[in-house]
């Protein structure tokens, strides 16, 4: 297969023979100095096992995203080649985040405490440009840019907070409480939206029942024993 896109810890790839296009997840971890963090522009190292799990764990929530009505890039699985078969789309370099309560970059950024709830939760979108720290940017901006056309982006955000409300319930039943979220949107010929790329404990940060944030590695081993049994 041909690479058409190599990430920190997915590639994408295109099968030449009928057009077919696949992402592999990887085993590479973002993090830095040995600590793992999904907030992280940098790969902090490689967990053995990590891409299958993160494949697992994204088929369950594509097909839940799908079951309630939300279209995903999603088309199938090959678990044992850490891949996943997908839609070819047209995929901005966009992030769209949802918020719960403060944390991480947007703590940092406007010297907000750690935890404040946000009722309804506040989302932002994000260019996905690690050499300038992945600006926020605005709906004129995408569309000056030609990354979204024109009410493209008012659908991404309506579409994000469905997947929250989704998200939200589910993990609660896991016993983890969402404090935040990102996720990327593509779209067809006739400018349909998508949810893409992945939905795995690498886009998200949560709480557990006592209080502990965990990062990916711990939280993608509590959701694959939950999902196991589901």
């Amino acid at each position: 297969m041909k690479t058409l896109y190599e990430g920190k810890t997915k590639n994408v790839l295109k099968n030449e023979d009928d057009g077919s296009v696949y992402i592999l997840f990887k085993d590479d971890a973002t993090g830095e100095n040995g600590v793992f963090d999904p907030g992280s522009n940098t790969v902090g190292g490689i967990v053995e096992g990590k891409g299958k799990i993160g494949l697992m764990i994204s088929e369950y929530f594509f097909k839940l995203m799908e079951k309630n009505g939300i279209p995903t890039h999603y088309l199938g699985t090959d678990i044992d080649k850490n891949l996943m078969k997908v839609r070819s789309l047209t995929v901005p370099k966009l992030e769209f985040v949802l918020r719960y309560f403060t944390a991480g970059s947007m703590c940092r950024r406007f010297g907000l405490e750690e935890g404040l709830p946000f009722d309804p939760p506040y989302c932002e979108v994000t260019l996905k440009d690690d050499e300038q720290g992945d600006p926020l940017i605005s709906e004129r901006l995408c569309i000056m840019k030609g990354l979204l056309k024109e009410g493209q982006y008012g659908e991404a955000l309506k579409i994000t907070e469905r997947v929250g409300k989704i998200l939200k319930e589910e993990l609660a039943k896991m016993e983890l409480t969402l404090i935040d979220f990102k996720i990327e949107i593509g779209y067809d010929e006739n400018g349909k939206i998508y949810i893409v790329d992945e939905i795995t404990p690498d886009i998200w940060r949560v709480r557990d029942r006592d209080g502990r944030i965990p990062n990916q590695i711990e939280c993608g081993s509590i959701l694959l024993g939950k999902i196991n049994k589901a």
